[in-house]
């Protein structure tokens, strides 16, 4: 896989347009230029537009975006202030000019992707990023504030569950942009990334960015909300598929419905079925638009590896085998164990069968090269009847599974077989 940033197109992470290197703008700095003159802010409608940002900032200005820095032709101030080109947004540090990946979540109705991301993320700035031997960091002040504010302080400071997300109608929202690192991807002090000729050996930090456009899952009950919504799908390199279980026909029957009024991932049990909201429809919905920008010659075959995760598993917990490998502590090392992925795969495979999933296994096996099934539960279990967190706190179960095995298909951390 050719990294990004290595001479190829470019995607914005927040509007998920492709472009060259070249093609990057530049934003004035606002200081006083060498001549005494200093550009006046104005807001800028192309942000506006795209982003709903409506504060007053320097001009944006044309320039090679090859280069680090470019003058202002207003001012002549010295900028080094990057934005896309097609939506102004300012882009993340040395973007380009490091091989990265992209990384894009998606969740279905009440399947829980936001309480899925937020704890995913509080993770990887903890434990989960010390085993690794990574860091992860907002990739702009926006993302930084937003997180802190709207869904860690709630959650974990708070202990409140998540409101639901509206549709993306409602209001113009910016997506979270993360930077995740690693520097050490193969165990031996160095990383690599495959395929840069002359540069094997070269030490080089790995750099994938996650970018999490939090859609409604209203937005993906109609193909024409998927392609709006959910575009940035096409853009990524990889992608996490969160589903409801206790959606399918079989699943209600099997699940601990009685055990509270709502599942560790901060929804509702429920035994309605909607066609439009069913797993393997929501499944559907996105393969086809995968496939409509899928480029090669062989656009039937989708590429991108894809997580297909499945959410609310602490429902399910009591009618597992105590052998079950969803009940197994996950290896806690910085590469992906291979065997327990592949068992863990192989379990909701088979439940999968008791759950009438027959047409979300189709669908995987005839559409994509690389796919993986995941099971996991946010906090772990049932919150409270006034929707709070339970009071022995947040204990996700394996909540990072697909974002290890995501990374590892990516070549950002090593796979250990056997």
């Amino acid at each position: 896989m050719r990294p990004r940033g290595a001479g190829g197109r470019l995607y914005c992470p927040y509007c998920y347009q492709d472009f060259t290197e070249q093609q990057i703008e530049f934003r004035c700095p606002g200081s006083v230029g060498r001549g005494g003159q200093r550009c006046t802010p104005e807001v800028d409608p192309i942000l506006r537009a795209h982003m709903g940002f409506t504060g007053a900032l320097p001009p944006v200005f044309a320039a090679d975006g090859r280069q680090t820095s470019a003058p202002c032709p207003r001012c002549a101030a010295t900028s080094t202030t990057r934005v896309c080109p097609v939506c102004h947004s300012q882009l993340p540090v040395r973007f380009g000019k490091m091989p990265s990946r992209m990384i894009a979540l998606v969740g279905a109705k009440q399947s829980g992707k936001t309480v899925f991301m937020t704890v995913l993320l509080h993770e990887l700035m903890h434990d989960l990023g010390s085993q690794l031997s990574a860091t992860i960091s907002g990739a702009d002040d926006n993302t930084r504030h937003r997180f802190a504010t709207e869904y860690e302080k709630p959650l974990y400071r708070e202990s409140l569950m998540l409101p639901p997300t509206p549709t993306a109608g409602l209001l113009n929202r910016v997506p979270l942009v993360f930077r995740f690192t690693t520097g050490s991807a193969n165990g031996s002090g160095r990383a690599f990334w495959p395929g840069r000729a002359g540069r094997t050996g070269a030490a080089m930090p790995r750099h994938t960015l996650l970018s999490f456009f939090d859609a409604a899952g209203e937005d993906l009950r109609s193909q024409l909300s998927v392609e709006q919504n959910v575009r940035y799908l096409a853009a990524a390199d990889g992608i996490i598929l969160i589903l409801d279980p206790l959606k399918m026909p079989g699943a209600p029957g099997a699940a601990a419905n009685g055990a509270g009024s709502a599942t560790g991932d901060g929804t509702a049990p429920h035994a309605d079925h909607d066609a439009d909201d069913h797993p393997a429809t929501v499944l559907g919905r996105i393969t086809d638009l995968l496939l409509a920008t899928a480029p090669g010659e062989k656009p039937d075959w989708i590429r991108k590896p894809l997580a297909i995760v499945f959410a609310k598993m602490d429902a399910f917990l009591p009618e597992l085998s105590r052998t079950s490998p969803l009940l197994q502590p996950p290896p806690r090392a910085a590469h992906l164990a291979e065997r327990d992925s592949a068992a863990v795969h192989q379990e909701i495979g088979r439940l999968l069968g008791q759950w009438e999933g027959h047409r979300i296994d189709q669908f995987a096996r005839d559409y994509y090269r690389t796919y993986r099934y995941f099971g996991v539960s946010a906090l772990g279990e049932t919150p409270t009847a006034d929707n709070r967190v339970s009071p022995r706190g947040i204990r996700p179960l394996r909540v990072a599974d697909p974002f290890i095995w995501t990374l590892a298909q990516l070549g950002a951390i090593p796979v250990k077989r056997g």
